[in-house]
């Protein structure tokens, strides 16, 4: 399945829709400190760091891509329910990974400090842990 991965900047109607789905399936910890997945959306949008990934012209999955002075921080990373296990997160993280390349700098994972998924996929993706 090819996602492509981009930088929201300018969303369609259709994409607003989408990442209203992808966050409507996460679950309340993901959304801190975001009083809402509306908030959330409307401030990675705002600030240019909303990332997400495509499947025929569908936003699929999306995350939050902060670009700090000493690395890159991935969080907030979320993909619809009737979508997973399908590599939408990996193709997320991957170009993430390959960005923060580019830039010079590493890319940390950010999450609640103590979630135990977080830590599972931090280390299975070999990236650091940085607590939200």
């Amino acid at each position: 399945m090819p996602v492509f991965v981009e930088i929201v900047t300018r969303p369609s109607a259709q994409d607003h829709t989408d990442l209203t789905k992808v966050y409507a399936d996460a679950p309340d910890w993901l959304l801190t400190p975001y009083a809402s997945a509306d908030a959330l959306i409307a401030s990675g949008i705002g600030e240019g760091r909303l990332i997400a990934g495509r499947f025929n012209d569908r936003l699929l999955g999306a995350a939050l891509l902060t670009h700090g002075a000493d690395c890159w921080r991935l969080s907030h990373l979320c993909v619809r329910k009737v979508t997973r296990k399908r590599g939408v997160a990996r193709r997320i993280l991957d170009e993430a990974q390959r960005m923060a390349r580019e830039a010079g700098k590493p890319l940390h994972l950010a999450a609640p400090k103590d979630h135990l998924e977080s830590q599972a996929l931090a280390a299975r993706t070999g990236l650091q842990l940085d607590s939200l």
